[in-house]
C-alpha cells in the first residue's frame, strides 16, 4: 500500500528530515513509527498526505507515484486517508456530532448519509449518547475518540495517527490504541507515530524505528495470540 524508495527530505534550512529512507507497508498492516523528537517521524506522515514534497526519491501509495501526482488529484488521495492528531483539532463551537459530520460535509455527503453514518461511528468508538456535547465538556480521551470518529467517518483505507496518545493518560492511551487495533483487524491500514515505548510494548504490531531520518530498526513485537 505504501512504499518509500530512497526518500530524502531537506527543509529550507538544509536540515535533513529523511535521509534515503526505505520502507514498505502492506495493506492492512498496523505499524508503530518510533524515534526521538526530530528523527523524521512526522515528516514521513506529511509526505504520504503530500503536505510536504520529497527532495528526492519515490513515494508509492496505492500503486500511485506521489512524486508525479498532479495537484488536482491530491484531494482524491486525501479522501482515502484518515488523520488523528495529538492536539485533537476539534472545532470548539461545534458539537461532537457536528465535528464528525464536518468531515463528511467537506466530501460532499448528503444529510441522509450523515444522519446514518455519524451515530454509527460514534457508537463504534464508544461515544454513544455524547453527540450533543461540545469539546469543552469532554475529557482528553473522549476528545481523541471524537478525533478517531472523524478519521473513520469517510471509511478510509488507512489511518495516520500522529502522537494520538500524547495528551491523554496511560489508561486511556491503551484504550485508544486498542481501538485502533480493532479497526485494523477490519482491514484498515494504521500508521501510528509515537515516542511512548511503554504503549508500543503492549501490542503485537510491527515497530519501525527512525533515527536521523533513517530506518534503524524494523521488528514485529509479539504474536497476535498474546494480545489480550
Amino acid at each position: 500500500m505504501i512504499e518509500f524508495r530512497n526518500v530524502t527530505k531537506l527543509y529550507d534550512s538544509s536540515a535533513m528530515a529523511l535521509d534515503r529512507l526505505n520502507i514498505k507497508i502492506e495493506k492492512a498492516e498496523f505499524i508503530f513509527i518510533v524515534g526521538a523528537s526530530g528523527s523524521g517521524k512526522s515528516t514521513l506522515l506529511k509526505l504520504i498526505t503530500k503536505e510536504e514534497e520529497p527532495t528526492s526519491g519515490k513515494i508509492i501509495v496505492n500503486n500511485v507515484n506521489l512524486t508525479q501526482m498532479k495537484k488536482r488529484d491530491i484531494p482524491y488521495l486525501r479522501r482515502t486517508i484518515g488523520l488523528v492528531f495529538q492536539d485533537f483539532r476539534l472545532i470548539e463551537k461545534m458539537t461532537v456530532f457536528e465535528n464528525v459530520a464536518f468531515a463528511m460535509n467537506i466530501m460532499g455527503a448528503g444529510s441522509r448519509s450523515i444522519s446514518k453514518r455519524v451515530p454509527y461511528v460514534l457508537n463504534l468508538v464508544g461515544l454513544e449518547g455524547m453527540a450533543r456535547r461540545r469539546p469543552s465538556e469532554l475529557s482528553g480521551g473522549e476528545k481523541q475518540r471524537v478525533g478517531l470518529a472523524r478519521a473513520l467517518v469517510n471509511n478510509p483505507g488507512m489511518i495516520l495517527a500522529d502522537e494520538p496518545t500524547g495528551n491523554i493518560d496511560p489508561a486511556m492511551s491503551y484504550e485508544i490504541v486498542d481501538l485502533l487495533g480493532k479497526i485494523n483487524k477490519c482491514g484498515t491500514t494504521i500508521l501510528m507515530v509515537t515516542h511512548d515505548i511503554s504503549i508500543v510494548k503492549q501490542f503485537p504490531f510491527r515497530v519501525v524505528e527512525i533515527s536521523e531520518g533513517k530506518v534503524v530498526g524494523d521488528t514485529q513485537n509479539r504474536s497476535d495470540d498474546l494480545w489480550l
